[in-house]
């Protein structure tokens, strides 16, 4: 950018700052303003960042900002602010940009900017500079944290952010063509921030305990400074080269002399002696060309070897996202002086600082105080300095910070992470990339390390690295990471670099874990398996299954377990049984009846274990009403208790209509839960090998090989190591049988120094021979040659092809269409295709002279003929109402009738009949809910309620025999828990007759489960309770708690208000009752609620409790019931006796109704066949004779 078209303005500012006169600087009287001044022009920029360029292109950092600072040091105002300035402008272009543009006008932009930074970081090459640095930070360390100001803390960032950003500054590949050890603008740099001493106190910050907050800073500086470095180089610094070295450097130098020596004999045998200048023409016998007849050849025989028929033509262009990813910028060779004090600096920096360093970095990444992005400083730093630490002299307490499981598992994540975002962000796939390549190599050398400890002569070293290696070969997830890996390479997004790295990361590990496992005999692992059931519902158990015999045999496996095991759970189990799920929209009654399914389930499968741990659970769940047991159940009662679930019928959802299962996808796919299951097992290596034996792992190993000449030794070999193994150790050869392999085992085969390459001739030579081998034999072969192949077809090219039709599957879900089926679908579908029918696949369907197919076959062949355009314009219409949103007269209607039923019995069965807009019953309870006008759906249960003006035998005989049982009982009946199954069913269906008929039957069934213990035996048994407990000195808690039960029913009686209320003891006599199992007991019995959660702390008494049953329960614990329960037995007998009559009159008259019968469960039935048992043949009984 030209001078002259600087802006007025800043050229003014710029002109106001002083001037260089020689090596002195005189500043003007307003040099502080201006540079305010440009702070605050640089804050306004717009988007190609003109400000920015015209100071670049004026060097105002050069010519007054760096003299300012050199020589008005003491100015402490002044300095800041230039100070500010400067970081301001040498700020990274990637951070003022946002990105690499893709605009070329915006990019041109960007690389003036980068130009301008070049030439900063040439500028501050200088002693002088970051002489003054040094000293002004030396200055400001040296005061105690409570006296540096605020200033002083952000002069030292802002001093730690300018050196971090001018060693960011990229080198300039057209200006520095440097060859190795000449010294770079980077060196220059360097050799300033060491002569300054700089660098010293950079080592300060990192190890002192009162900087720690600078920590990230300092990683972030570090790593820049070593940014060309490599950990071998600064080893070797300074160090005569070992024997090992000049021999590995002189085998190179051999095989470049042998090559060129090959080459130039190639060449004159190529080439006659004698010289013509007439090339000659020749004619190609069986190679045609564009006609009938042979190519004819113009040139000399020599160059005939690279004919192909694509010269001339046109090289087709790759596109851009196929090319394949580049490697980043090579390492360079620094000059020796810079070499030398770097090395200096890594071993003090290991001594001193490295372990506390990581450590804060770490738990700063934890913790997410960190940047975005910054814990790829820390990967570097551990891969780089652990490298250093191995070849200067290992010593495992330099870096035992990062050598432990945690630093595997921190990786290992990090890598699963990037790869995720590597694949949904593909914008910054590259970025992505490298990220996770700077983990892989943090994981290499972690395993490297492990590896040396290994080999280290202290036994306690060698112990932790046994400890380390079992935890990793242990743990499912670092076994499989490379296998993971090496399958989702893909070279356009990860360079061959990355490649590289992993295939030698991969030999390592397995080498370990073969070294690891010749020493076992048995090896147990950790094995997950993900288990994906279907969520369309479960199948019902067959009638074998449920016949009276297989029951009992079933039934005597599970208990002799039972008995076996001491009725004691495994960790596994106890922790793993979930009878519900708290994030589902199914009401958590539905989700009860699901629990005691799934116990059946477990039951019927004679997992005995499993079904009493989801009993336990459930019972802790739904403790109301003791369906799941009581809370102090003995393990003989449970047993009964599962063999009364076993035996039970109980209702389960219908199964799914066959051929609905799938209705999109290509036939949609049905949704599946995946969970997670945890076993151990025995490790066999072999079999671990036999995982990598598969095409889309074999080759990323062979695009690494067309490589072999450039890569190194070692790579070769890990290549030919895996190759060797899948080949020889698992004999899968065929694997490698493919023309690409062929092709670059001839060209290996055929290079001058191909003696470099002895493993790999040998290797190559092997495959050929095995190949045609199999080629005498199996005239397939060559054909083969074309194809990549699996281990199925392997097997089958080396044993014998299968005969066709041997290898399917019987009952495949294609159907076969003949002609005739066909002509007869499609003359169905045009006759009723404009008849206005709601389903027509219904209609269709028993129209077919075929009666085994399915909705889903006849769906999907209507697609594939071209009847329809999509599977979406057959889905099967939903039962029920369709209307989803509500109008304002909707809303207000709803409100009108809410409060005009609102004290009614049967709030929600009045708003149905008189609601306008017909909706199912579950919709009208979320919107009373989402209105604020209910605040649970158990105030919209019906009420039951006795006349309380009929007394004496009228008024038994005008109520239900429920209402009788409770009026009997004290009033003590819990609510009955019905409504939100009842809601659910009702979703997908018409409100109607259907729903009036089914409601009172669930209603009975629901009332039964929760009356499941006989009201009279709970209200003696409570009798009892609070006898016992006065008998323990419990009086005054009983008062307390008969208190609060009163208080609670007068407030519901004159406020009308039902919520929760809990219980709070304020005394320690309270506090100490409400801890004990009696006492507690004694509350569940009441129908107190304990905590839900962790987040309640008290008991509570629910809102569904009525005045009626508060005042009843109170009356129980007064102290005159405690001499009923002792001195009346007799009469509580003829009274018990009375109730039990009465009981079996009700379940007289319910088997009865057949309708109502079938919804009770097998428990509840058994439970009333077991009462009536006693008196049958008493003369009370209505039905005896």
């Amino acid at each position: 950018m030209d001078l002259y078209v600087m802006n007025c303005e800043l050229l003014a500012t710029c002109s106001a700052l002083g001037y260089l006169e020689e090596d002195t600087y005189h500043r003007e009287p307003d040099c502080l303003e201006s540079v305010k001044d440009l702070i605050r022009y640089l804050r306004h920029e717009d988007d190609t960042r003109d400000t920015r360029q015209q100071l670049g292109a004026g060097q105002i950092l050069q010519n007054d900002l760096l003299p300012i600072i050199t020589q008005h040091s003491q100015d402490k105002a002044l300095f800041d602010a230039c100070i500010r300035l400067m970081v301001n402008l040498t700020q990274p272009a990637l951070l003022c940009f946002g990105k690499v543009p893709d605009d070329p006008t915006v990019r041109h932009h960007f690389l003036e900017v980068v130009s301008y930074l070049q030439a900063y970081k040439e500028a501050f090459a200088n002693e002088k500079v970051f002489g003054v640095l040094s000293e002004t930070l030396y200055t400001l360390l040296q005061l105690d944290w409570d006296q540096r100001q605020e200033e002083d803390n952000l002069l030292i960032e802002r001093i730690l952010l300018l050196v971090r950003n001018v060693l960011h500054v990229p080198a300039d590949p057209y200006e520095e063509k440097n060859v190795d050890d000449d010294a770079s603008v980077h060196d220059k740099l360097l050799w300033a921030i060491h002569m300054s001493g700089l660098d010293d106190l950079i080592k300060f910050l990192a190890s002192a305990q009162s900087e720690q907050q600078w920590s990230m800073h300092v990683l972030e500086v570090i790593s820049l400074m070593f940014r060309d470095q490599t950990p071998e180089l600064l080893v070797s610094a300074g160090q005569a080269r070992s024997a090992q070295e000049k021999q590995r450097d002189a085998q190179e130098l051999e095989a470049l002399r042998q090559k060129e020596q090959a080459e130039k004999r190639s060449r004159t045998l190529q080439r006659g002696t004698r010289h013509s200048r007439f090339g000659g023409s020749y004619v190609v016998q069986g190679l045609k060309s564009i006609g009938e007849k042979d190519v004819i050849y113009h040139r000399g025989l020599h160059n005939f070897k690279n004919y192909t028929h694509d010269e001339g033509k046109a090289v087709r262009r790759v596109p851009k996202r196929k090319l394949h990813a580049r490697d980043s910028e090579g390492k360079r060779r620094s000059a020796l002086n810079v070499r030398l004090f770097l090395r200096e600096f890594c071993v003090d920096f290991l001594e001193n600082c490295y372990n506390r360093l990581m450590y804060l970095v770490k738990e700063g990444l934890i913790r997410e105080q960190a940047q975005q992005h910054d814990e790829t400083y820390y990967l570097w730093a551990l891969s780089f300095f652990m490298a250093f630490n191995r070849g200067n002299g290992f010593r495992a307490d330099l870096v035992s910070e990062t050598m432990s499981i945690r630093a595997f598992h921190f990786i290992e994540r990090n890598i699963t992470n990037y790869y995720e975002m590597m694949l949904t962000d593909r914008k910054e796939a590259t970025s992505w990339s490298r990220r996770m390549h700077l983990a892989l190599k943090a994981y290499q050398e972690l395993l490297l390390t492990v590896n040396e400890m290994d080999r280290s002569r202290d036994e306690n070293i060698r112990q932790s690295a046994n400890v380390i290696k079992s935890n990793i070969f242990y743990l499912m997830e670092y076994r499989e990471i490379f296998l993971t890996l090496l399958r989702k390479f893909d070279e356009t997004k990860q360079p061959r670099t990355f490649l590289r790295d992993l295939v030698e990361s991969t030999h390592l590990f397995l080498r370990m874990l073969e070294r690891f496992c010749k020493g076992r005999n048995n090896l147990v692992v950790q094995k997950k398996r993900v288990k994906r059931k279907k969520s369309k519902g479960r199948k019902n158990p067959t009638a074998a299954e449920t016949t009276p015999e297989a029951l009992e045999e079933t039934w005597g496996a599970v208990a002799e377990e039972l008995r076996a095991t001491g009725f004691q759970l495994s960790e596994a189990l106890t922790e793993g049984a979930v009878p519900f799920d708290a994030a589902s929209e199914t009401p958590l009654e539905e989700q009860r009846t699901e629990a005691m399914v799934r116990v059946q389930d477990a039951l019927l499968n004679r997992r005995g274990p499993e079904a009493l741990g989801l009993l336990r659970a459930a019972r802790e769940v739904w403790p109301e009403g003791d369906v799941f047991g009581s809370a102090d159940v003995e393990p003989e009662e449970e047993l009964q208790l599962l063999k009364q679930i076993l035996i039970a019928n109980l209702p389960r959802p219908p199964p799914p209509e066959p051929g609905m299962e799938e209705e999109d996808g290509e036939l949609e796919e049905e949704e599946e839960l995946e969970s997670v299951r945890v076993s151990e097992t025995e490790f066999n290596f072999l079999d671990f090998i036999k995982r990598f034996a598969s095409p889309n792992i074999v080759r990323p190993y062979l695009l690494l090989l067309r490589s072999y000449s450039q890569n190194s030794p070692h790579t070769n070999h890990c290549i030919t190591r895996m190759l060797h193994r899948l080949a020889v150790d698992l004999k899968m050869d065929a694997l490698l049988f493919q023309l690409s392999v062929f092709c670059l085992f001839n060209k290996i085969l055929g290079d001058p120094v191909a003696t470099a390459y002895k493993e790999l001739v040998t290797f190559a030579k092997f495959v050929l021979n095995r190949f045609f081998a199999l080629a005498a034999i199996n005239n397939k072969a060559f054909v083969e040659l074309l194809f990549w192949k699996s281990v199925g077809a392997v097997r089958e090219m080396t044993e014998g092809y299968s005969k066709p039709g041997e290898g399917c599957v019987e009952g495949s879900k294609k159907a076969k269409w003949t002609p005739e089926e066909e002509d007869e679908l499609r003359t169905l579908y045009v006759e009723h295709r404009d008849s206005e029918v709601p389903d027509i696949v219904e209609t269709l369907l028993p129209l077919l002279s075929n009666t085994t197919l399915t909705r889903r076959q006849v769906v999907a062949q209507l697609v594939a003929m071209g009847l329809v355009d999509s599977v979406k314009d057959l889905k099967k219409q939903r039962k029920g109402t369709r209307i989803v949103l509500w109008t304002e007269e909707q809303e207000e209607e709803l409100q009108m009738l809410f409060e005009e039923f609102r004290d009614s019995d049967d709030v929600l069965g009045n708003i149905l009949k008189k609601v306008t807009a017909k909706r199912s019953r579950a919709r009208l309870v979320d919107k009373l809910l989402s209105m604020g006008l209910v605040s649970d759906r158990r105030e919209l249960h019906k009420k039951r309620r006795r006349n309380p003006n009929a007394p004496g035998k009228s008024a038994a005989m005008g109520m239900t025999e429920e209402e009788f049982l409770a009026d009997l009982t004290g009033g003590l009946t819990e609510e009955p828990m019905d409504g939100d199954e009842e809601e659910e069913e009702d979703e997908e269906e018409s409100e109607g007759e259907e729903l009036a008929r089914q409601a009172p039957a669930a209603r009975g069934k629901k009332s039964w489960m929760a009356e499941r213990e006989s009201m009279v035996e709970k209200n003696a048994s409570l009798r009892t309770m609070v006898y016992t407990l006065r008998q323990e000195g419990m009086s005054g808690p009983l008062l307390w708690l008969q208190n609060c039960l009163n208080r609670t029913a007068d407030d519901r009686e004159e406020e009308g208000l039902f919520q929760p209320v809990p219980i709070v003891p304020l005394t320690e006599e309270n506090e100490d009752a409400m801890e004990k199992k009696s006492f507690q007991r004694l509350l569940r019995k009441i129908g107190v609620r304990a905590p839900a959660d962790e987040q309640e702390s008290f008991w509570r008494i629910p809102a569904q409790m009525r005045p009626s049953q508060l005042r009843g329960a109170a009356e129980v614990l007064s102290p005159s019931q405690d001499a009923l329960a002792a001195g009346q037995q007799g009469e509580a007998d003829s009274h018990e006796q009375r109730a039990q009559a009465l009981r079996a009159l009700l379940l007289a008259r319910k088997m009865k109704q057949p309708s109502a019968s079938a919804e009770h469960t097998g428990q509840q039935i058994r439970h009333w066949l077991s009462e009536m048992a006693p008196y049958s043949q008493n003369p009370m009984c209505p039905g005896s004779k």
